[in-house]
């Protein structure tokens, strides 16, 4: 059993920043990628961003230049450090890891942008 568990979503003013996080637990599983996805309510879930095993990284367009993911293999853990947040970014925030098997979600983190 594979548990996908995020953390640092949190309320946040224009302009700021904040670093989500994504760890893997449980059954020891290779991931051939790792993503960040956002639900805002009553739209669908769109990615946001995406990072290879290979480390080739895929942005929406909307957040290109202000995110930045990354991930750590040795701990298999995915980052999300998001800078010059707006209130268009407020929306839940899923983690999203992919094995040669199938596709594995996290329970989602809020975040939160005030104007």
């Amino acid at each position: 059993q594979v548990q996908l568990v995020e953390s640092g979503g949190g309320l946040v003013q224009a302009g700021g920043s904040l670093r989500l996080s994504c760890a893997a637990s449980g059954t020891i599983v290779r991931f051939n990628a790792m993503g960040w996805y956002r639900q805002a309510p009553g739209k669908q879930r769109d990615l946001v961003a995406h990072i290879s095993s290979g480390d080739r990284i895929t942005y929406a367009d909307s957040v290109k230049g202000r995110f930045t993911i990354s991930r750590d293999n040795a701990k298999n853990t995915v980052y999300l450090q998001m800078n010059d947040l707006r209130p268009e970014d407020t929306a839940v925030y899923y983690c999203n890891a992919v094995s040669s098997y199938r596709s594995y979600w996290g329970q989602g983190t809020q975040v939160t942008v005030s104007s």
